[in-house]
């Protein structure tokens, strides 16, 4: 690193207030959920490789991130919203390299600012989002992993796809190549058994998908949040969505 960008670094990393972020602290809770991972995948029989954590950093500062990054060499972190994932994107961009996934639901109208910052989008449930992200990706000359949201809980306040909806959605998903459907998500109903249950239904449903040769590669299965996250690797889970558990109570 030469010394102009050693100089921007420091900068950049000065403006911070890490004084409700030790980095000791910080590894110590991320070293606690990797472990809980682990010994969730070796009680059924399970690679630990298998699962990746994705942090979620949903209404904690940059600081946090930054921190996270240096305790544990995790390169990729969640956001809900596509103004505050781009917001700490900026931040960061100089001083770690870092990628976002996107998780939340997206307006229409912000699927332009997506398609410039996410890697991956977890959210999709919309052909009109579909084709406003298309549209933006195509001129950007850049694909973006995505996974296709299933409201398993059946709450009409969570988004995503009934479990019928979606092989045809991911057949529709075809007509915009820049999309690259990696698996499905889902968000789970807070009661424990209501949510084994979900998760129960989406792994079955990757299988249906699977057998009917759906378009789409079905590899990834993200489900699972501080909560209940053990559960969902039972049911095998390969992206578990961590945030209280490392970064504690939102504000």
């Amino acid at each position: 690193m030469n010394t102009q960008n050693t100089q921007n670094t420091k900068l950049n990393t000065d403006s911070f207030n890490f004084a409700n972020f030790a980095t000791d602290d910080i590894a110590a809770r991320v070293a606690a959920v990797q472990a809980r991972i682990a010994a969730a995948c070796i009680a059924v029989g399970r690679d630990p490789s298998e699962v990746r954590l994705l942090p979620v950093s949903k209404t904690h500062p940059a600081a946090a991130v930054y921190a996270l990054w240096q305790a544990s060499g995790i390169t990729r972190f969640a956001e809900n919203k596509v103004q505050e994932l781009a917001k700490k994107q900026n931040e960061l961009a100089s001083i770690a390299p870092l990628t976002w996934a996107l998780i939340g639901h997206l307006q229409t109208n912000k699927a332009g600012a997506a398609a410039v910052a996410a890697a991956e989008f977890q959210a999709l449930d919309s052909i009109r989002i579909a084709a406003a992200l298309e549209r933006r990706l195509s001129e950007l000359e850049r694909s973006l992993d995505v996974l296709i949201e299933v409201n398993t809980s059946g709450e009409v306040s969570k988004w995503g796809l009934a479990a019928a909806e979606v092989a045809a959605f991911a057949q529709a998903l075809t007509a915009y190549p820049h999309l690259k459907v990696r698996g499905l998500m889902t968000v789970a109903a807070p009661d424990l058994n209501d949510a084994e249950r979900g998760f129960a239904a989406l792994a079955g449903l990757r299988e249906t998908l699977l057998a009917q040769g759906a378009p789409g590669e079905w590899n990834e299965l993200s489900m699972g949040m501080s909560n209940d996250f053990e559960t969902a690797i039972r049911y095998g889970s390969s992206c578990v969505r961590i945030g209280t558990a490392i970064f504690g109570a939102r504000g």
